[in-house]
């Protein structure tokens, strides 16, 4: 079985999930329309669009250059299918950018490195950290991707001397982001829902995603969305016993109203049952008055969660019971109350200020 890195590679283009060795259905031979019904640089939908395409058919081969040839707001890049390695950096200079798969499908686009918080800078300067690792970060308002991967390949097994083992696909601090048939793939730290700052609420949301992982996958201070998404805990080889991991760790600021809001989703594994938790609250030292909160309903939790205590506690004096943690009509073997109070319940009244339009405000995302 081909590491997650070889399997990209050898893939280039065909897409990755965890499962990594099935190429996406009627991906297009290489030969035929790149961006599909997107135009070309010689039929250029308007002044603002720009293609990529690693076999040279675009403006540019590589995304990175793309983003920094896209200044100012407004541009679209549309994104032949193809494997895209290297790290990339939407400032907040570049708002409202669009980055679109043009097959459709996003197992055909993948934008992919492989850098840990461990890994060490080339300067000398010490290591990325766990924002430094992220392959995407998007500081920009009003970005939109559709029909994209975003990877984290580094591997735990490759690097057993590292202590930093975050290793995050994207980072997303802009407000009003918005992500529709996209796949976020790594283990540890996957999607960080994020803020530029402590007291700048960023609104995202993500329609149709699929995001995997093992520790604390989606995690951050965003007030966030997850709508019709499908999270995946994966197996691990490293340890013996559960808990694996946890899929939620929201780090809300004390002041935010809204966190993050899981509806209308499913959560799955390729672990021994009951081996994840569903959530723990992350307090960071740089902002120990965060007060972490999730609403997961009207979802299916598989058996890979820990239906007797589906909630953990990262922090001495930070335990989950005192942060903003509830669930609403979710069904499945994962959301079994078998202890009322591991499961802190919405009654029918409060479930009706936990939707999208109560988070999202005058925001309203395009289909």
């Amino acid at each position: 079985m081909p590491s997650r890195r070889s399997a990209l590679t050898l893939l280039a283009g065909a897409g990755a999930a965890l499962a990594l060795g099935t190429p996406a259905a009627g991906a297009r031979p290489a030969h035929t329309r790149p961006f599909g019904r997107y135009g070309s640089p010689s039929r250029r939908l308007d002044a603002l669009t720009l293609y990529v395409d690693p076999l040279g058919r675009g403006d540019h081969t590589d995304v990175a250059s793309a983003v920094e040839a896209a200044s100012g707001t407004g541009h679209t890049l549309v994104l032949a299918p193809g494997t895209y390695r290297g790290p990339v950096l939407v400032t907040a200079a570049r708002a409202e950018l669009t980055v679109i798969g043009a097959s459709g499908d996003p197992r055909d686009t993948v934008i992919v490195h492989d850098n840990a918080a461990g890994t060490p800078r080339p300067d000398g300067s010490g290591p990325y950290g766990t924002s430094g690792s992220a392959t995407v970060t998007v500081q920009a308002a009003g970005f939109t991707a559709r029909d994209v991967t975003f990877a984290n390949d580094w591997l735990r097994s490759d690097n057993p001397e590292y202590t930093g083992t975050q290793a995050v696909a994207i980072k997303v601090q802009g407000d009003r982001s918005a992500f529709h048939g996209c796949r976020f793939l790594g283990h540890q730290d996957t999607l960080y829902a994020d803020s530029l700052a402590l007291t700048a609420f960023a609104r995202q949301y993500y329609r149709d995603c699929y995001v995997e992982g093992d520790v604390d996958f989606v995690f951050g201070r965003a007030t966030a969305v997850f709508d019709r998404c499908h999270f995946r805990t994966l197996d691990r080889t490293d340890l013996a016993a559960a808990p694996y991991g946890f899929v939620f760790a929201p780090s809300t600021a004390g002041a935010n109203p809204r966190g993050y809001l899981v509806l209308r989703s499913r959560v799955t594994s390729t672990a021994p049952d009951a081996y994840y938790k569903l959530a723990r609250p992350w307090v960071p030292s740089s902002d120990p008055t965060a007060h972490p909160m999730l609403t997961v309903r009207d979802s299916h939790l598989g058996a890979g969660i820990d239906a007797v205590t589906p909630y953990g506690t990262m922090s001495a004096g930070f335990p989950w019971q005192d942060q903003r943690f509830a669930e609403y009509r979710n069904t499945g073997p994962g959301a079994r109350v078998t202890v009322p109070g591991n499961r802190p319940q919405l009654t029918a009244s409060e479930a009706r200020a936990h939707t999208p339009a109560d988070w999202l405000g005058d925001w309203r995302p395009r289909a």
